[in-house]
């Protein structure tokens, strides 16, 4: 799969922040993916053991969820842990991962977040212009912003605030268990998102393909 090189990764924290600062101008963040348009759907995660990064990318067919590809990268980490900076220590064997892949995905899911990030620069946003395609963040825990506990049922879901804009929602994927941080990343709209979450979440608290991302990144040979 071809993406685009839009800059370097190995920048200072002040020359990083800036970048994701004009980046984040060029975000597409009202745009609905039709799902029913929807093929091919890919879970993306990133694992680090021993000082090494292995990136893994798992294609699967939509509606039913079924592995067609998986491609890995692994190379050393070398950009710090920085709260905020993520792309930058993920970006590099990322990149490499994406460029392997033989099936185009319509839609990336990110084990990450979207615009949940103080400039709206989180890796699902960040990483979807390098690919130009439809991406949407996922993220396990609290990072910033405020809401409400959304109802315990599934599918319920409440804002999250941060500075006065919504820029995601906290959605309940099983009934009584935590919820996970949704966000549109670029070139999507929260609604639609929401809608694939729950599509691609049928039986537990993550999405398929960011499970099936998460146990291929952590299978080091």
């Amino acid at each position: 799969m071809k993406i685009n090189h839009l800059h370097n990764w190995d920048l200072s924290s002040q020359d990083a922040i800036q970048l994701q600062k004009d980046l984040a101008e060029k975000l597409i963040s009202n745009q609905p993916i039709d799902i029913n348009a929807v093929k091919l759907v890919a879970g993306v995660d990133v694992s680090v053991k021993n000082n090494v990064s292995q990136a893994a990318v798992v294609v699967l067919t939509f509606p039913k969820l079924e592995i067609v590809e998986t491609v890995r990268s692994q190379q050393p980490t070398n950009y710090p842990y920085i709260p905020g900076l993520l792309t930058f220590r993920e970006g590099p064997v990322l990149e490499d991962a994406f460029k392997q892949l033989e099936n185009e995905p319509d839609v990336f899911i990110f084990d990450g977040m979207g615009q949940i990030h103080p400039r709206k620069m989180g890796i699902a946003a960040h990483l979807g212009l390098w690919l130009e395609k439809p991406t949407i963040g996922c993220g396990k825990t609290h990072f910033i912003g405020r809401y409400n506990e959304p109802d315990v049922e599934k599918g319920s879901y409440s804002q999250l605030m941060y500075k006065g804009e919504q820029l995601g929602v906290v959605l309940r994927t099983r009934t009584n268990v935590k919820p996970v941080y949704i966000s549109v990343g670029h070139m999507a709209e929260l609604t639609s998102s929401i809608d694939l979450m729950m599509a691609c979440t049928p039986k537990y608290r993550l999405p398929r393909p960011i499970r099936q991302a998460h146990i291929a990144a952590g299978e080091y040979e």
